[in-house]
């Protein structure tokens, strides 16, 4: 049950290794509600296995420690499917799509939660609303998608299944800059209804333009946490991962 003293999903010194590699080093993240987290950082620098070890999936066979809690209850332990049937949603990069599905037969195999107390939930028509260019490409297959309406179509499905804190993992990848921009402002505006929002992405620019907070790693380990307002003024992070020149 949802209780407004907690925040929506916390972790403490969580750290994920892969065989002898550790991936991710004692990170902390503290969610509330209708907030976005943007987790900056170069290639390979533990993002995507940070966001991973959070939702409890993973291509390999991780060890995670640290304790992951959702709302107050600590789900360290719980499988992937229980964390998502609670409501830790993560859209990865592989963008989810089925190829020969439709846009409506994607939203057909979606299962709303038969208790949105808590949850953050668009049914069908909102969707459209948000996405009107899934309206206008209903019918047609994942196939027939460009890569932005693959992403809309999979971040939609995840926010028709009811979200308590949805993980976006670089939804920005292969988009256009005006691509990006779009979908970015059109989650930031759900953030502002009280969507809780963790966004992976290596593009810090356009991240820290929507985000509230970031945390900034570097090989596995947090370098530099705050409002993404201040990260984005700090001249040693604008040079590095900006692309801002800086200051003298």
């Amino acid at each position: 049950m949802s209780d407004a003293s907690y925040p929506v999903l916390s972790c403490d010194a969580v750290s994920s290794r892969y065989g002898g590699s550790l991936a991710v080093n004692n990170v902390n993240l503290t969610l509330k509600r209708g907030q976005m987290i943007a987790v900056l950082g170069a290639n390979g620098a533990g993002k995507s296995s940070f966001v991973n070890a959070l939702a409890g999936w993973s291509r390999g066979t991780p060890v995670v420690t640290g304790t992951i809690s959702l709302e107050g209850a600590d789900i360290s332990c719980l499988a992937s499917h229980e964390r998502a049937r609670r409501g830790v949603l993560l859209v990865s990069e592989s963008r989810n799509v089925f190829a020969n599905l439709t846009v409506m037969d994607h939203f057909l195999m979606v299962n709303p939660p038969k208790e949105n107390h808590g949850r953050f939930v668009l049914s069908n028509a909102e969707v459209y609303d948000l996405f009107p260019r899934l309206a206008e490409r209903r019918s047609h297959k994942g196939s027939q998608l460009s890569g932005g309406e693959r992403q809309m179509l999979a971040v939609s499905c995840a926010l028709m299944a009811g979200p308590r804190a949805l993980l976006l993992d670089e939804p920005s990848i292969g988009l256009a800059p005006l691509l990006i921009q779009e979908l970015l402002g059109r989650i930031r505006s759900l953030v502002d209804l009280g969507l809780s929002v963790v966004l992976v992405e290596q593009n810090a620019t356009a991240a820290l333009g929507v985000a509230d907070h970031a945390i900034l790693l570097e090989r596995g380990r947090e370098v530099a946490a705050g409002p993404a307002s201040e990260l984005r003024s700090d001249p040693k992070i604008a040079a590095a991962y900006l692309g801002i020149g800086e200051s003298h």
